[in-house]
């Protein structure tokens, strides 16, 4: 189930966290509750990223921030959604993806930011690796309330 709109008011996630900008033109919010979202994910945040103007390696970035994102949900709180907006700020085009859960939250955001830390046995690139593909960057997370990340890229 998916929800597209033209011209989108500012929302809040989940849990009230984040309030994007004004839109140019479209929102897609995608739910995720399993791998097969994750690449749903991806695919529309390409379709996104395509529309704005970036090129084949930047949408290739999106997709994999997305992902991670996504993956991120999946692993830590079994459901919640991912917002893919255009957006304009500033005389500039971009693309805003804001990745909501309801789940268990980050205990220690400053060790989560940390290269090489994971709970999960990974690699423990996500989030970290997440802010170095995007131009801007933040998370918010509760303990037992959930997490918003949002980040931006920007057309260069």
């Amino acid at each position: 189930m998916t929800n597209h709109r033209e011209s989108a008011p500012r929302r809040e996630s989940l849990h009230g966290v984040w309030r994007p900008g004004p839109v140019v033109r479209a929102e897609d919010i995608v739910p995720i509750e399993s791998e097969a979202d994750i690449v749903t994910a991806r695919q529309r945040g390409r379709t996104l990223g395509a529309e704005v103007g970036f090129r084949a390696g930047e949408l290739a970035l999106i997709a994999t921030a997305i992902s991670e994102l996504a993956r991120n949900i999946v692993l830590y709180a079994g459901r919640g959604e991912i917002l893919l907006t255009k957006i304009s700020e500033g005389g500039r085009i971009g693309l805003l993806i804001a990745a909501s859960d309801q789940g268990p939250g980050i205990s220690d955001l400053t060790q989560a930011m940390r290269d090489g830390f994971s709970t999960s046995g990974g690699l423990g690139l996500g989030l970290p690796g997440v802010k170095r593909l995007m131009d801007e960057f933040g998370v918010v997370s509760s303990p037992g309330r959930g997490t918003t990340v949002t980040a931006k890229k920007w057309k260069r």
